[in-house]
C-alpha cells in the first residue's frame, strides 16, 4: 500500500513531504575556515565563505591534470568539512580546487588527494547516469545569485559527466544525486588517477550558464566530494547534515569575474530519424495499424536565453525515440502505479513546474499525461511545443504550451501549463499554478486545473506546507477540490511529520497524477535517528507512523500503522525491517488483482512484516535481498526480491533484478461475481530485468535491457541502444525495442500491445558564435 504522505527512503539523510525542504537545528559551532567576510542574512550561524577566480587570457590545458602552469595563478580552495559521517570534522582526505576564467569560459582544476589511490572507485563511463557508486566531485553554481537555483556539474575519476538543475533548493532521491538530471549542458571535462589521488579539469562556457552580466560578477558556489569506500561526503559550504549541496542558500560566494563576453544561450538542434515499426494482428480495431510501417521523420529543438536564468525552449515534430524504456512493475494494489518522466523536452527545467500535493507521487502537473496514452502506453505524436522557464527577480516562472495530434484511440489535444512562485524568506515561497487541456474527445473536451501552494520556514527546524487546488471537468459541478496542509520538524536526531488532506470525490486533474480521490487523509510520523558509538554503524532509525484515510462521508477506507527499524553501516550496507505493518482496507467494488481473479467487496484486515538487507556499495558485486510476508486481504502474500549489480570494469557492468510474488488466497470470485475454488485464486507472478552496459569510451556506449513479466501474455521484452556522443550535445542513436516502451498509468494491470521498433536517430547541436 502506498502512502499519501512521503516516507523516509533508506539511505536518505532526512524525511520530507513533497515540496518541503528539511532544515536543521542551530549550528553548534562555527566553521574552522578562517575569518568570514560577513554573516548570512537568513539567520544562520554558519559564516559565509568566499573565494575568487583568477583571470587568464587563454584556456589552460584540459587534459585532466594540473600540469599547466596557468593553474598556479589561482589560490587553491582547501578547507572542506565533513557532512557525513562526522558532521563538521576535518575530512579524512584533502581536496583542493583552483578557479580560472577567460572571456568566454570558467575553469576548475580539482585535486582529490587520497592516501590509498588504489582503492579509488571509478567504474562509470556513461554520461548522465547516477555516479553514487563511484568517487565523484561536484560543482554547484548559482550564477543568478538568487540563493534558490543552481546548475550542477559532476565528474568521477574517469572524467564522466553528469549535469543537473536544482530548482528552489529541491532535493532529489539520494540514489540519483543532487538536482534534476533532465537538464543537459555543453561543457568539457577530463580526469586522471595519480599516485596521490585523482585530478580533474572542467571548462564551462558562460553560454551554458546563460550568463549575460559582464562586470562585477558574484556567483553562489559550492563544492562537494564523495569518497565511495568510506561513504564520506565533504562540502566546502553548507556542510550540516540536514543541509547538503542542494541548499543553495548556504552556498559560498565566488568573486573576481569581470570584463567577460556575454554568454547568451542559443542552440539549434535538428534531428532526423529512419526505421520501422511493427504491430501484431491483435491491434486491429484499436486505432493502431497491424503490420509493418516505415518510419522517416525529422524535427528541431531550439534553446534561447531570454536573459540570465530565463530560457525559452521550442520543439517541432518532437521525437522521444532515445528516451529510456520503463521498468516493468506488477500492481498489487487497487491504486495507480507511478512511472517517472523520461523524455528530454519535459525533463529539462521540470522542477519549475513541481506542485506536490502531499502524496508519495501526487502531482498537480505530471508531464507523462502529455504525448503518452495513459492506458496503452503508446506514444502520441507531438506536433510541437514551447516552454519558458527560469526566474525574474524573486519570481520563479514556468509557461508551457504543447500540441499533440490524433493517434490510435487518442484525439488531438492542446495543453497549456503556467506556474509562478514568489520567493519569501529562507527558502519559503508562495505559488500559483494553472493547467488547461482541450481535446477532440466529444465526451471530455476540456479539463482545467488551478491551485495555490506555500512553503513557510520557521526557526530553520520547522517547515509548514499548504495547498488548495480545484479541477473543472465536464459533467461535474462539485467535489472537485483537494486541500491539504502539513508540517515537518527536523533535527539531526529527530524527525516529526504530520499532515491532513481532503480530496473531493470528483477531483480529476487529467494532466496530473493522483493515486486516489474521495479521501480525508491524516498522517503522523515520528523517527528517532541516534548515532551510537558502535563499530561500523553510522545511524539507527526507529520509526513509527499512522495513516488514517476515511472517505469524505467519514467511512473508513484505509488505515495503516507501522513500526520500522533501520540500521545504516559506514560501508554503505543497510538493513530496513518493518517489525509490524497493520492494514485495514475497505473495498467498495471488486478488486481485480490478477487476470480472472478478483477479491470481493468487503472490509479486510491484515498484518505484514518486512526484512531487507543491502550489501556494501563500494564492491564490484553488490546484492540486496527483500522479503515481505504476512496476510493480505483474505489470503497470504509473499514478496521476495533480489537485486544484484556487478561492475566487471569501468567498461562493462551487469544489473539483475527479480521479484517473485506468491499469492495464496481464500475465497475468490471471477469478474462476474461467481465463487471460485480456493485453488483458482492461487497464483505466482515473476517479473524482473537483466541489463548489460558496455562503454567503448566515455562517448560510445551500448546498453541492453531484457525484461520479463509472467503476468503478461507477451512475457518478454527487450531494448537495445547504442549511443555515440560524437560532439558535445550531438548524438547518433541506434535503438531496437521489442515490447512496450512506456507503461500504463491505470490502476489495473491491462494487456499492452507488443511492438517491434527499430530506429536510427541523428541529432546535431549548433550554437552560433558571437553576440546575439
Amino acid at each position: 500500500m502506498r502512502l499519501l504522505f512521503a516516507k523516509r527512503a533508506l539511505g536518505s539523510v532526512c524525511l520530507f513531504l513533497p515540496g518541503i525542504f528539511c532544515l536543521s537545528s542551530p549550528l553548534a559551532a562555527q566553521l574552522q575556515a578562517g575569518q568570514p567576510t560577513k554573516q548570512r542574512q537568513i539567520g544562520a550561524q554558519e559564516p559565509l565563505r568566499t573565494t575568487s577566480a583568477s583571470r587568464v587570457e587563454q584556456s589552460p590545458k584540459l587534459d585532466g591534470t594540473l600540469d599547466d602552469m596557468l593553474w598556479q595563478q589561482a589560490t587553491p580552495i582547501s578547507k572542506f568539512l565533513q557532512r557525513e559521517p562526522f558532521e563538521g570534522q576535518v575530512p579524512t582526505e584533502k581536496t583542493e580546487v583552483r578557479i580560472l576564467y577567460s572571456k568566454h569560459e570558467i575553469y576548475f582544476g580539482i585535486t582529490c588527494f587520497d592516501s590509498e589511490p588504489k582503492k579509488i572507485v571509478a567504474t562509470e563511463l556513461r554520461r548522465d547516469v547516477p555516479q553514487e557508486l563511484d568517487d565523484y566531485f561536484e560543482i554547484v553554481i548559482d550564477s543568478a545569485h538568487d540563493r534558490r537555483n543552481a546548475y550542477v556539474f559532476q565528474i568521477n575519476p574517469l572524467g564522466t559527466q553528469r549535469d543537473a538543475l536544482i530548482t528552489e533548493e529541491q532535493r532529489t532521491d539520494t540514489s540519483t544525486g543532487d538536482g534534476d538530471p533532465g537538464w543537459d549542458g555543453v561543457w568539457t571535462s577530463g580526469a586522471r588517477i595519480t599516485k596521490e589521488g585523482w585530478t580533474a579539469t572542467v571548462a564551462i562556457p558562460f553560454s551554458t550558464l546563460n550568463f549575460m552580466q559582464s562586470h562585477d560578477v558574484i556567483w553562489g558556489i559550492n563544492f562537494k566530494r564523495f569518497i565511495r569506500r568510506k561513504n564520506e561526503e565533504d562540502l566546502w559550504s553548507g556542510w550540516r547534515r540536514v543541509y547538503g549541496a542542494a541548499r543553495i542558500s548556504h552556498a559560498g560566494e565566488l568573486h573576481g569575474i569581470s570584463e567577460i563576453g556575454r554568454g547568451r544561450l542559443f542552440i539549434v538542434k535538428p534531428y532526423g530519424l529512419v526505421g520501422f515499426s511493427h504491430f501484431p494482428s491483435n491491434t486491429a480495431g484499436t486505432g493502431f495499424t497491424p503490420g509493418t510501417s516505415a518510419l522517416y521523420t525529422g524535427g528541431v529543438d531550439v534553446k534561447l536565453g531570454l536573459r540570465s536564468n530565463l530560457v525559452a525552449n521550442f520543439t517541432a515534430n518532437t521525437d522521444f525515440a532515445d528516451a529510456d524504456v520503463d521498468t516493468q512493475k506488477f500492481n498489487l494494489t487497487p491504486y495507480k502505479l507511478f512511472f517517472p518522466e523520461k523524455r528530454q523536452f519535459f525533463l529539462e527545467n521540470a522542477g519549475v513546474f513541481d506542485f506536490s500535493m502531499g502524496g508519495d507521487n501526487d502531482l498537480l502537473f505530471f508531464s507523462r499525461q502529455i504525448g503518452i496514452d495513459p492506458v496503452t502506453g503508446e506514444e502520441v505524436p507531438v506536433n510541437g511545443g514551447a516552454k519558458i522557464t527560469g526566474s525574474l527577480g524573486k519570481f520563479e516562472l514556468g509557461l508551457m504550451d504543447v500540441d499533440t495530434r490524433s493517434s490510435g484511440p487518442n484525439p488531438y489535444a492542446n495543453y497549456v501549463v503556467a506556474r509562478v512562485k514568489r520567493s519569501l524568506w529562507g527558502g519559503s515561497y508562495i505559488g500559483l499554478m494553472g493547467i488547461d487541456k482541450h481535446s477532440g474527445n466529444p465526451f471530455d473536451n476540456f479539463n482545467q486545473t488551478s491551485g495555490a501552494d506555500t512553503r513557510l520556514v520557521f526557526f530553520r527546524n520547522l517547515v509548514v506546507h499548504g495547498f488548495a487546488t480545484q479541477t473543472r471537468t465536464p459533467g461535474f459541478s462539485s467535489g472537485q477540490t483537494d486541500v491539504g496542509a502539513g508540517f515537518n520538524f527536523q533535527t539531526n536526531w529527530l524527525e516529526l511529520i504530520a499532515g491532513r488532506r481532503k480530496i473531493g470525490p470528483n477531483f480529476n486533474p487529467e494532466v496530473g497524477f493522483v493515486e486516489r480521490a474521495d479521501c480525508i487523509c491524516d498522517y503522523l510520523d515520528a523517527t528517532f535517528k541516534p548515532r551510537p558509538k558502535l563499530r561500523g554503524v553510522r545511524e539507527l532509525n526507529f520509526e513509527g507512523f499512522i495513516f488514517h484515510a476515511p472517505d469524505t462521508h467519514h467511512v473508513l477506507e484505509t488505515q495503516e500503522w507501522q513500526n520500522t527499524f533501520r540500521i545504516e553501516f559506514n560501508n554503505g550496507s543497510y538493513s530496513d525491517d518493518d517489525i509490524v505493518d497493520v492494514f485495514t482496507q475497505l473495498l467498495t467494488e471488486p478488486f481485480n488483482i490478477y487476470k480472472n481473479v478478483s477479491i470481493p467487496v468487503g472490509e479486510y484486515h491484515w498484518t505484514r512484516h518486512q526484512i531487507t538487507y543491502g550489501s556494501p556499495q563500494d564492491r564490484r558485486l553488490m546484492v540486496s535481498f527483500y522479503e515481505r510476508f504476512g496476510t493480505y486481504y483474505n489470503g497470504r502474500l509473499n514478496e521476495a526480491r533480489v537485486r544484484a549489480a556487478y561492475r566487471a570494469s569501468e567498461r562493462l557492468s551487469f544489473n539483475f533484478a527479480e521479484q517473485w510474488n506468491r499469492f495464496r488466497l481464500g475465497i475468490t470470485t471471477d469478474p462476474e461475481g461467481n465463487l471460485l475454488p480456493a485453488r483458482a485464486g492461487n497464483f505466482s507472478v515473476v517479473f524482473g530485468s537483466f541489463q548489460t552496459n558496455y562503454s567503448f569510451s566515455r562517448f560510445l556506449t551500448l546498453s541492453t535491457l531484457l525484461q520479463m513479466d509472467t503476468a503478461n501474455n507477451q512475457a518478454a521484452s527487450a531494448n537495445i541502444r547504442l549511443r555515440w556522443n560524437y560532439r558535445p550535445d550531438s548524438d547518433l542513436y541506434v535503438i531496437y525495442t521489442a515490447g512496450q516502451r512506456f507503461a500504463s498509468l491505470v490502476a489495473t494491470n491491462p494487456p499492452q500491445f507488443y511492438e517491434n521498433r527499430f530506429a536510427i536517430k541523428f541529432t546535431y547541436s549548433w550554437q552560433p558564435r558571437g553576440k546575439i
